[in-house]
């Protein structure tokens, strides 16, 4: 079975039960949050072998995440507990309009962000195929930024594929160059990149679909897969490029994670050899099942309910 390795911050996820201001919720519901476990879970419930590297909190929440990602079938052999800085957490309020909740988090000098490049040292790339970086670990700090370069250098020295989902969080770098400059420099290491559109008019200077894919083939990213909200997904992969038609959604509850849920798509599709239009079409299916449900990634699907849904959908809107 072939292996992924995912590398981000865990958040411990306190989500409302009831609609209203943060601050006049009584009741919250825990789950996980993180877009780099929201793919490993996805990725896990569609029958491949994911395992998560982090850094956790020796704390209550620390162990609930790692629990979580057992429970989950996700390996855990790469995770350490840091005894002084604690593990992340995040609010989300509830929404029932499809609006985006609002949804802070409180990270700054966790666990995660203490990270460093000697724990990546300590991985075994034998039998890994896939790589998946996103663009939050190098925001953290100057640590978890030489963490990230390391392992896109490493598993590139591997013969390892790397996909890259810039999942840009402008509120936690020092500044917007800075933050420019340091994703696609990450970019020019990967095989992959899956940016949404209005990334692109900020890392590439366009929103328009063929221009901001030749901006990253000419880095030297050879497949280039670039969300279009509800028009679906422009895909280049060499010569070959298409548009992907997005799948109609009666009800849109919550639309947090459906980033995610493209990218558990995609490159579960990767791995199982589709071929581009099949890879970017499961995107939008998992894309569209995540806006109806309320959780970050538990109304990600089994194998069994994606042909369901695939099956019983109109694609395009």
């Amino acid at each position: 079975m072939k292996k992924v390795i995912l590398f981000g911050e865990p958040m411990a996820l306190l989500i409302a039960d009831t609609t209203g201001k943060l601050e006049d919720v009584t009741h919250f519901t825990r789950s996980l949050s993180g877009a780099e476990v929201n793919v490993s879970i996805g990725l896990s419930r569609l029958g491949h072998s994911v395992s998560y590297l982090t850094r956790l909190g020796e704390d209550p929440f620390g162990h609930y995440v790692e629990k979580k990602l057992h429970d989950n079938k996700i390996g855990t052999e790469w995770i350490t507990y840091d005894p002084v800085y604690r593990t992340g957490i995040q609010l989300k309020n509830r929404v029932i309009d499809g609006s985006d909740p609002y949804a802070p988090y409180y990270r700054k000098g966790s666990a995660a962000s203490h990270i460093t490049p000697e724990q990546i040292d300590a991985i075994d790339f034998t039998d890994v195929d896939l790589v998946h970086i996103t663009g939050i670990p190098p925001a953290l700090s100057e640590d978890a930024k030489k963490a990230t370069y390391r392992l896109m250098d490493r598993a590139k020295d591997a013969g390892v594929y790397i996909s890259f989902d810039p999942n840009l969080r402008p509120a936690l770098w020092s500044s917007q160059e800075t933050m420019i400059k340091t994703i696609n420099d990450l970019a020019t290491r990967a095989d992959m990149i899956l940016p949404g559109i209005g990334e692109c008019k900020i890392l590439a200077g366009t929103d328009d679909l063929a221009k901001a894919a030749d901006f990253y083939q000419h880095l030297g990213v050879k497949t280039v897969i670039i969300k279009d909200g509800v028009n679906g997904a422009y895909a280049r992969d060499g010569a070959e490029s298409m548009m992907v038609a997005g799948y109609k959604v009666d009800h849109v509850v919550d639309t947090v994670g459906a980033g995610d849920g493209f990218a558990v798509g995609v490159l579960s599709g990767k791995l199982e050899g589709l071929n581009l239009h099949d890879i970017v079409r499961r995107g939008t299916a998992i894309g569209a099942i995540q806006v109806t449900n309320v959780s970050d990634n538990e109304g990600l699907p089994t194998t069994k309910e994606l042909k369901i849904f695939m099956a019983s959908q109109t694609e395009g809107v």
